[in-house]
């Protein structure tokens, strides 16, 4: 894993985002405050990867800029090492995921739950009005005694 998060969908040509390519190994170690030798021995152990050009050149995006930024908080104020700092990254790119993961499935549930809320209330609709729900009748101890009515005799 090389500590980054792409997405494919660019918006346009001429649109820039936080994941364009766009800066040169010399202007991206200014950015970052690091050397141009950090940076390749990061692209080298996979801790920042940045985009490649059709000659080999690197090129990072704001997005890598903030990365290097990141490592080498981690590094220096935190004396994390390098193998710990890569160990950050993807554990901060799984949670980022999963994340992502959890929304698309929150999402799918509020829809099948809607979707349940319209079938629920199509089917109460459709009851028929004249009918009366049955109601439970509480048992008392009272007695009730039923006499069958007596038949008249004809002469």
């Amino acid at each position: 894993m090389d500590g980054r998060r792409r997405s494919d969908n660019f918006r346009g040509p001429y649109e820039l985002t936080e994941e364009t390519p766009v800066y040169v190994i010399s202007v991206a170690a200014q950015l970052s405050g690091l050397h141009p030798q950090t940076l390749r021995q990061y692209d080298r152990l996979g801790l920042v990867s940045p985009d490649r050009t059709p000659g080999r050149g690197r090129r990072y995006s704001a997005r890598d800029i903030e990365l290097l930024r990141t490592v080498q908080q981690l590094s220096q104020d935190e004396g994390i090492n390098l193998a710990g700092i890569k160990r950050i990254i993807e554990l901060e790119n799984q949670v980022a995921a999963l994340q992502s993961r959890v929304a698309e499935l929150q999402a799918a549930l509020d829809g099948a739950a809607a979707t349940m809320r319209q079938r629920e209330a199509a089917v109460h609709a459709s009851y028929r009005r004249d009918l009366v729900p049955y109601q439970e009748v509480q048992q008392t101890s009272a007695l009730v005694v039923w006499r069958p009515k007596r038949q008249q005799q004809s002469d």
